[in-house]
This record gives structure tokens, C-alpha cells and sequence, in this order.
């Protein structure tokens, strides 16, 4: 017995030691945070894509340290804004807490670097796709010129594939030229349309008082056509969609694909030349990915109104396995919803995102694929904050209603279905028994006044905005009487402001913390006082300017 005991002490005292031993080992940037990042961050945060900075390296992520905890804390990344409450999905992009810590415990002791032999093998990626190398890249041909202000129509650009046989496609990417002035694009395959004849191939049209055009029929509240399909839809935020092994979209032969292209103006003349590529499967699919929407073109949202909802319904006409969800709306979404009413009555929240986020769409894919019976309805309900409450509403005075352009509004519920790629294609959808367009009002919490005074200030700005603010003439004057001291090489602000170049990938970061008064102001004013005697925040007029440039 006491041989025994000595011996479970012996045993408790080394896993004791080991574990102290663990607890007080430093956590170093090779050996616990690389991991982290390739696995959570370097799709976006490497050269050429959307992230402002790369984090592939020690060299490149360590300027970023103290960024990356404050990211982490707040959860603002990686972005990720469905509730857990509903649903588990493959590509979700939230930190686990364990790997929150690990970050943190990084940053505060210090960013050490660590042994390089105890990192992981680099990832490899294809020069300029998250997708892999294409077997097939379409490019437009010249150019899009986009003004530096005014309404910008949606364009199209038809390209004929040439496809002398049916094609599977695995993966499909959209990689504009210049993202800073894409609200979105959308690759869809079509059958031969004539009415398109008259358009040359690979150049850009519009298709403005055309009574075919999308959304031009308001008495529709669905689609899923079985004669197109939609192929990739970029929004800002979003990546390219990755099928489960099995499962592939299909470009009919001799079909052409349709570009749809919704490009806005940043103050700036600018252009844009976009590429789509294509991975195409190497054996006959399991299951066929289809598209298909639920929508509202027909309702307005009043003025001031700090929360209305906006509903739209379909019901299914047969069982159909839903595998993902993209919801969409413009700068006045805050919140949206897709419900599962089933034949029985009993209800289910599919996705449920509380905090809509227009720079980052995402489309969320399903853990496990969702099968809805026939007579089910899907419903999509959006809420919107057409308030002086809400910074990004562009005039919280007027009423709004359906439109292309953000500064109007859409309730768009995108999804993908999986069906069996050897039954003809078929609609899905059937109007909902009730139909639901009205905006109807929502509870909303209560803001203090001095929120509301900040917010209404913003609001008359954006009310009172005629004349462009543009970078030479009106922003570089205040940062080189504010920031520039720091915002310089060597110096200690992460970033310099030197040049446009410079200061462009910045510019909502920038507005945020201008309007947040962030900066110039990081400590309490006693203490600024006594570190940067004279230093003071910026005048509201300058504030104003450097938030309505971006």
C-alpha cells in the first residue's frame, strides 16, 4: 500500500512538473501562432488579396502585434458574424477561445519569434487564386473605366465558351482588378439568349429600361431558373466557394457566361479588368449545386426609421437539401434572418446573423446539408436602420426602396441547393401562401444623447455632401498637420500616410477611428497633456473630412 501511494505521487509530482513546465514555456510566434494564422488568416492576409497586410511571416506579422490582439479580443477577425445559437458551418472563420489566448499570450509576452525549425511547412498557393491553379481563365477584354462620382448602371459582359460537350465545374473564382470600386459581381452561365445578339462578345453592356432585367418584376418573390445558373457571386468580404468533394455546378455546352458587373465611384477615376477561372471536375458529380433566391423588390423604408424589417417568402414545390446561405442587403442592413417554416407549423432559424456587416458577405456553408420537405416555406426577414443613428446611412431624410445602387436598398436571401445531377432541372419555388412586403416597425434599444448628437452630426454631414473630398486637395493637408509625424517610416505608427498609395487601403480604417476619435487622442487628456504638450484632437471640420472621403 505504501509503495503504491509513493508511486501515484511520484506520477502526480511529474505530470504536475510537466504541466508547470508548459504553463511557463513562452509562446513563440513559430512553434503557436503560425498554425493559427495559416489556418484562420493567411487566405486573405497574403499578397495580392483582399487583407491590407500580409501575415505569412514573423517580419510581416510582428509590426501588426499589437492590431492583431485588439482584432482578436473584439472579434472584429477574423470577420465571422452568423450566431451560434443556429447552425454549425463549414466555413467558419471564428477563433476558438483556445486560440484566442494563445494570441493574446503572445502579444503580452512580448511577440517573441521563437525557433523557424519549429514552424509549419509554408502553404502553398496559386499566384493570384484562392482556387488552385485554373484549367481555364476568362478575361475581359479592355478595360471598365469608372468615373470619379455619379450613378454607375449595371454592366454585362457575355463570353461564349466554345463548349463543344457538357462541362462539370468544381470550383469558380471572380478576381476583380481593382476591388476598392466592385459592390459586386455575379458569373452565371446562360443558354444562347438572342435578344443579346446585337451586344458583341467580351465588351460591356447595359441593360437600363429593359423590362427583362433583374428585379424589374415586382410581383416576384423567388428564382431558381432551371434554364441558368449561377455560378460565383463576389461581394466584398466573401471568398471563392469551395464544393464538397462529390458535388459540382454544370456549364451546358455551347452556353455563354454572363458577367454581371456593379462598380462604384470612390472619388477618383479608376479602372477595373476582371478575370473569372474555372476548375473543372475530373469525374461525373454526385450531386448537381444549383442557385437559387428569395427576394423583395416591393417595399420602402420610411425615413428615420431606426429599425424596420423588410420580409420576403417562398414556398418549395419539392424536397430540396439546402448547402448554403448568402444573405445580402446595403449600407442601412443590420440584421438578417432565413426561417424554415415547416408543413407542420413548427418553425427553425436556419441563419441568423445579428450584426450585418456590408464589407463582409459571407456565404455560409451548411455543416450538414439541410433537407426541407415539400410545402416548406423559406422565409427571409431583414432589418434595416434607415436612422441618423446609423453612421453609414448616406441620408437618413429620405425614404428608400428597392434599387442597384447602395445608397437604395435590397433584401436578397442567396442559397445553394444540392439535387441529383441526373434529373432535369426544374423549379423549385412556388409563391408563398401570404405574401409579405410591407416594412413594418421593430423594438430598438434606446441610445444615449450624446450617441445621437454624434450620429446626427454625421448624418447633416453626409446630407450636406455636394462636392467631392478628395485626397490631394482636402485629406493631405490634415495629415500631415496630425498624423504624418508617427504615420512615417521608422516612426512608431505601423503604417506610413505619406501618399495616396499609402493611405487608400486605409481609408476605413481611418474613417472609423476619426469618427470614433480614436485618434489622435490614445490617452486620457491629463496624460496627453503631460506627453504631447500642444497636441490636440482634430477639429469636428476635419474629422468630417477625412470620414466622408473614404
Amino acid at each position: 500500500m505504501h509503495v503504491l501511494l509513493r508511486s501515484r505521487v511520484l506520477v502526480f509530482t511529474s505530470l504536475l512538473g510537466t504541466a508547470l513546465a508548459a504553463a511557463e514555456r513562452p509562446v513563440t510566434f513559430h512553434k503557436d501562432v503560425l498554425p493559427i494564422l495559416q489556418h484562420r488568416c493567411q487566405s486573405c492576409h497574403r499578397p495580392g488579396e483582399v487583407a491590407p497586410m500580409s501575415l505569412l511571416t514573423y517580419e510581416e506579422s510582428r509590426p501588426w502585434a499589437k492590431a492583431i490582439r485588439a482584432a482578436v479580443v473584439q472579434r472584429k477577425m477574423p470577420p465571422w458574424f452568423a450566431d451560434p445559437a443556429h447552425g454549425r458551418f463549414l466555413n467558419d472563420r471564428a477563433l476558438s477561445t483556445a486560440e484566442i489566448d494563445t494570441l493574446i499570450a503572445w502579444v503580452d509576452g512580448g511577440a517573441l519569434e521563437g525557433d523557424p525549425q519549429e514552424a509549419p511547412q509554408p502553404l502553398k498557393f496559386a499566384d493570384g487564386w484562392r482556387i488552385g491553379e485554373p484549367d481555364l481563365v476568362l478575361e475581359v477584354p479592355a478595360e471598365f473605366k469608372i468615373p470619379a462620382t455619379g450613378t454607375i448602371p449595371y454592366h454585362y459582359v457575355t463570353f461564349p465558351t466554345g463548349f463543344t460537350e457538357d462541362k462539370w465545374v468544381e470550383k469558380v473564382e471572380i478576381r476583380p482588378g481593382n476591388r476598392s470600386v466592385v459592390h459586386h459581381m455575379i458569373a452565371s452561365v446562360q443558354a444562347h439568349n438572342a435578344r443579346l445578339e446585337k451586344f458583341a462578345h467580351g465588351k460591356f453592356f447595359d441593360l437600363e429600361g429593359d423590362p427583362n432585367r433583374p428585379g424589374a418584376d415586382k410581383t416576384r418573390m423567388c428564382s431558381a431558373s432551371p434554364d441558368g445558373e449561377l455560378l460565383h457571386i463576389y461581394v466584398p468580404g466573401g471568398v471563392a466557394p469551395v464544393l464538397q468533394p462529390g458535388q459540382s455546378r454544370l456549364i451546358k455546352a455551347n452556353s455563354d457566361i454572363t458577367l454581371q458587373v456593379h462598380y462604384t465611384s470612390i472619388g477618383t477615376p479608376a479602372t477595373d479588368r476582371t478575370r473569372i477561372g474555372f476548375v473543372f471536375a475530373k469525374k461525373p458529380p454526385v450531386e448537381r449545386v444549383r442557385s437559387a433566391l428569395v427576394y423583395n423588390t416591393d417595399f420602402t423604408i420610411p425615413a428615420g426609421q431606426p429599425r424596420a424589417s423588410v420580409t420576403a417568402a417562398a414556398q418549395l414545390k419539392a424536397d430540396v437539401k439546402i448547402v448554403s446561405l448568402l444573405p445580402h442587403m446595403h449600407f442601412r442592413g443590420e440584421e438578417f434572418t432565413y426561417r424554415a417554416i415547416y408543413p407542420d407549423g413548427n418553425v427553425e432559424t436556419l441563419l441568423h446573423v445579428p450584426k450585418y456587416d456590408f464589407n463582409w458577405q459571407i456565404n455560409y456553408y451548411l455543416a450538414e446539408p439541410k433537407l426541407l420537405p415539400r410545402g416548406t416555406i423559406i422565409e427571409c426577414i431583414g432589418y434595416y436602420d434607415n436612422s441618423v443613428n446609423n453612421p453609414f446611412n448616406p441620408d437618413p431624410k429620405s425614404d428608400v426602396h428597392y434599387g442597384d445602387q447602395t445608397w437604395e436598398e435590397m433584401l436578397n436571401g442567396f442559397m445553394e441547393i444540392a439535387v441529383d445531377p441526373k434529373e432535369p432541372p426544374r423549379e423549385i419555388f412556388a409563391p408563398a401562401p401570404r405574401r409579405v412586403n410591407t416594412v413594418e416597425p421593430a423594438p430598438v434599444a434606446a441610445r444615449s444623447s450624446a450617441a445621437l448628437e454624434i450620429a446626427a452630426a454625421q448624418a447633416r454631414a453626409e446630407a450636406q455632401r455636394s462636392v467631392p473630398i478628395t485626397f490631394y486637395k482636402d485629406v493631405m493637408p490634415i495629415l500631415q498637420k496630425r498624423c504624418q509625424a508617427c504615420h512615417r517610416p521608422g516612426e512608431i505608427a505601423p503604417m506610413p500616410f505619406l501618399s495616396y498609395e499609402q493611405v487608400r487601403p486605409w481609408a476605413k480604417a481611418i474613417r472609423t477611428a476619426v469618427v470614433q476619435k480614436k485618434m489622435t487622442d490614445p490617452f486620457p487628456k491629463k496624460r496627453l497633456k503631460l506627453l504631447f504638450p500642444g497636441l490636440t484632437r482634430e477639429p469636428q471640420k476635419e474629422i468630417q473630412a477625412m470620414r466622408l472621403n473614404p
